[in-house]
């Protein structure tokens, strides 16, 4: 199984661009993990929140294989320890799929098109945190989540 993080939009800060690397790197250990970032859309503030929900929905689902498994990380998703999360991934790898796509969307969320396609949603926190620091967040307990089920001491109880 692949893992793949869609994000949309550029991450500025170095200093997360090199966490984020760092993480990449560990994770790949366990599994193949792919973060692709797709462009902030041109001329947004011409666009009303709905049109530019719409724009960035054709161009996630557009990132999609027909076969992928879209998770959405939106803050009415379910929310799961990272034990949980652990024996999520375990069981989409046990399913036999070929790839699990996890998104981070635009500032406005997700257009109806990507809400429709989605099989799960997740939220990380009640809390609203910056999309550039959700890729960090989601990388991290994505590792995390591999050294759990391989019963390593990065997570400690």
């Amino acid at each position: 199984m692949t893992i793949k993080l869609l994000a949309i939009g550029k991450t500025d800060s170095k200093s997360l661009l090199n966490l984020i690397e760092d993480y990449q790197k560990r994770l790949n250990f366990y599994i193949k993990f792919n973060l692709e970032i797709i462009p902030d859309i041109k001329k947004a503030k011409n666009l009303s929140e709905a049109q530019q929900k719409q724009k960035e929905g054709e161009l996630i689902l557009n990132a999609l294989n027909p076969t992928d498994i879209l998770v959405l990380l939106d803050e009415n998703g379910k929310q799961l320890d990272s034990v949980a999360f652990s024996k999520y991934l375990q069981k989409h790898m046990n399913s036999g799929i070929k790839q699990l796509v996890f998104v981070i969307g635009g500032p406005y969320g997700f257009s109806e098109d990507v809400y429709n396609k989605a099989q799960e949603k997740i939220s990380l926190s009640k809390m609203t945190f910056s999309h550039q620091m959700v890729r960090l967040f989601m990388i991290e307990q994505l590792y995390r989540g591999f050294t759990i089920l391989r019963n390593e001491p990065y997570h400690h109880r």
